[in-house]
């Protein structure tokens, strides 16, 4: 039966520019929903602007304009870039609208209903130059658990602790730079210590299905560590909704975020004629997953899935949370001109080009990866262009110009390895396991097998010589055969090339089932027109240079700087020269993000041999379980080839390919030395297998 799936990701807030950091899980989303669809799947795909709180009253107060005005302007640019790579939404809608108004104040009061909601006067931080309580993003200061500096007041984003702004550090405000008071006002909160709120998150996150292992294990250090109350209200002035018979008090933004996947649904289900209930009651058979970014873990596995059930609804069936994502190693940087807004990238670049490099870095984990923009050119001109369009510019030429365009039947016998990967279900499974980069490794490896298949018979050698002209015909159709089974394949990552395809090869629309129908004998396929360009470093190279330009901080940009004292300034001075004369012998030290952009891998040595003109270097082939690296290494002093050949190492398996007198090395072998000895290749324990990671 055809599975019935909700599916949302994050909301953007309305605050700013979609950036390349922001796609990684628009099109993440995208993918695996459009590949339910092609399986005939029901699957819709809403999402919303995330329109409240203090930064858009003051952005708006800034420009100006209202900011209904501010909002509704961010929307339509929002849509256009989401529009610009493809990402497909059922419904884009906002939080600022009558049904998510609807659902916050309903979900409010079942909990307050059931006596968990609670009114308490707090300390507050009040900025005394502006005038206004601070809300939690407008206070930064030193993390209470971590220490980690600047941090913001709801939340560390160094190591993911949640607590009340007034447990910082050194507070500061982050709207004048003034030391903040504190002030006494009412605040209601969602009390999330409560035991039934507790018991129930602790079976709910314990389940696989909810989350994945790496967030159950974080899930379950704030549970051990216990569950504070969470602060649901925000005094005036503040731009968002009222709370119901609290006036001056508002809904906090994160409380309407999430619950703005129902009112965008909600809509949606207005203008389709579908039951809101049937997707949202407590035992709905639907399936809801919400697709997320790490550093908001704790909003949608802990503060949702408890409000949700306290208030009567049904709780997702799935929480999936990816990475970070970096650019050449490092943070997106406005100095280094990688901080690249989705706008300033479509100018410039195919948006299927990132859609294809995205999706082969994703694996279904919470991972960071990382956008090398030389390794994104040479991976998409190798596999999209060198491989993938490149069986169909070789031989559609033949069908249009020696048989008008008409196919004929197809060799069987080179189907074979494609039928048998339908079979197994590889890439299917990949996909529904968000594990992107092995079903496009699969994909791969098959376009591989169709290109071997037209170079061993050489259909420009047919084409000259008399009466071979049904060998030819047969292996141009083989060959449009495969190419629509691949099209198909990519068809979720690359929508837009496979409606491209499918006006080509003259077919409806593909959907999964019709791998299984071979394109027929006497089919009349379209002139062949060019589907794919390389992409040309010249215009990564602009794009930067631009983004630097145009993204280059200044000085009213920046956030303000706290205010000190002079005593307080002495202080600080002393304690960083007493630190620099204590650093050890191992400072600087780094954190666990820079250990995790290192990818370590178990790799097979499957042959050695020597590198003719080289002193030093030995010729490494090395197998990661799904591939193979040559990898150019300095050992030729320590080793005989033949003594390493199938010997387990580690490889750094992310290095930038180096290319070399002897040709390119793809990544760097690990080995030990100092001036005792060496170099001694690390050697894993047994039971590492080629392609394991070191963590």
């Amino acid at each position: 039966m055809p599975r019935k799936i909700l599916v949302t990701s994050a909301l953007p807030y309305a605050n700013g520019s979609i950036h390349l950091g922001h796609l990684v899980e628009y099109i993440q989303t995208d993918i695996w929903v459009r590949f339910q669809k092609m399986r005939g799947n029901s699957c819709i795909y809403v999402c919303a602007d995330d329109t409240h709180g203090t930064p858009i009253m003051l952005r708006a107060e800034k420009e100006g304009i209202t900011p209904e005005q501010l909002i509704d302007r961010t929307w339509h640019e929002h849509k256009r870039d989401f529009d610009g790579f493809h990402v497909e939404f059922d419904n884009y809608y906002s939080t600022n609208t009558p049904e998510t108004r609807h659902y916050a104040d309903t979900i409010y009061t079942k909990l307050k209903e059931a006596g968990l909601i609670e009114v308490r006067a707090i300390e507050q931080f009040y900025d005394p130059i502006k005038e206004m309580f601070l809300p939690d993003r407008f206070i930064k200061g030193e993390c209470p658990k971590c220490h980690a500096k600047d941090q913001y007041g709801d939340n560390c984003e160094a190591c993911g602790a949640a607590y009340q702004p007034t447990d910082l550090i050194e507070p500061y405000s982050a709207v004048s730079g003034a030391k903040p008071v504190r002030k006494t006002s009412d605040h209601h909160f969602f009390k999330l210590s409560d035991p039934r709120c507790a018991d129930f998150l602790k079976q709910w996150t314990a389940d696989p299905a909810h989350v994945q292992a790496e967030a159950a294990n974080k899930l379950d250090e704030w549970l051990q560590a216990g569950l504070s109350d969470w602060d649901i209200s925000r005094d005036a002035p503040y731009f968002g909704f009222e709370i119901p018979d609290a006036p001056g008090k508002y809904y906090y933004v994160w409380l309407d975020a999430p619950i703005g996947y129902m009112g965008s649904f909600q809509n949606y289900c207005g203008k389709n004629g579908l039951d809101f209930d049937e997707y949202w009651k407590p035992d709905s058979t639907a399936e809801v997953y919400h697709f997320i970014g790490k550093d908001i873990l704790y909003f949608h596995t802990l503060f949702w899935p408890a409000e949700l059930h306290h208030a009567g609804y049904r709780t997702p069936t799935g929480v999936f949370c990816h990475g970070f994502l970096t650019v050449n190693g490092t943070k997106m940087s406005k100095s280094r001109g990688t901080f690249i807004t989705a706008e300033s990238y479509l100018n410039h670049l195919n948006p299927e080009w990132l859609r294809y490099y995205y999706a082969a870095k994703l694996n279904g984990s919470m991972e960071d990866i990382d956008l090398n923009l030389e390794d994104f050119a040479a991976r998409v001109n190798s596999d999209l262009v060198g491989k993938y369009v490149n069986i169909a510019s070789r031989c559609a030429g033949f069908v249009s110009k020696r048989f008008g365009g008409k196919l004929g039947e197809i060799d069987r016998a080179a189907t074979v390895e494609y039928e048998a990967a339908f079979q197994t279900g590889a890439i299917a499974s990949a996909y529904e396991e968000r594990d992107y980069g092995r079903a496009l490794r699969e994909i791969m490896r098959l376009a591989d097998v169709a290109n071997q298949y037209i170079a061993e018979r050489k259909p420009w050698e047919m084409a000259k010589q008399e009466g071979r002209e049904a060998e030819l015909l047969e292996v141009c159709t083989t060959a449009m055969t495969l190419f629509r089974d691949l099209t198909l394949y990519l068809k979720p990552v690359l929508p837009k090339l496979a409606e491209q395809v499918e006006a080509f090869l003259n077919i409806p629309p593909l959907a999964w089932a019709d791998i299984w129908a071979p394109l027929p004998a006497g089919h009349v396929i379209n002139d062949y027109q060019h589907l794919m360009t390389r992409i040309d470093p010249k215009k990564i190279e602009t794009m930067v240079e631009e983004n630097k330009q145009s993204l280059a901080p200044t000085p009213e940009a920046a956030a303000p700087a706290p205010i000190k004292h002079a005593q307080h300034q002495q202080n600080e001075a002393k304690a960083e020269i007493a630190a620099s004369e204590e650093k050890s012998a191992w400072e600087p030290f780094i954190g666990i993000d820079d250990f995790t952009k290192i990818d370590l891998r178990i790799a097979r040595i499957a042959n050695a041999e020597h590198v003719e003109g080289a002193d030093k270097l030995l010729k490494l082939t090395l197998d990661l379980g799904t591939e193979t690296r040559t990898v150019f290494a300095g050992i030729k002093a320590a080793y005989a080839p033949e003594s390493l050949v199938g010997r387990l190492t580690v490889m750094v398996a992310n290095l930038t390919p180096r290319k070399m007198k002897f040709g390119l090395s793809e990544g760097m072998v690990c080995a030990a030395s100092d001036e005792r000895g060496g170099p001694f290749l690390l050697a894993p324990d047994s039971g590492a297998q080629p392609g394991m990671r070191i963590k």
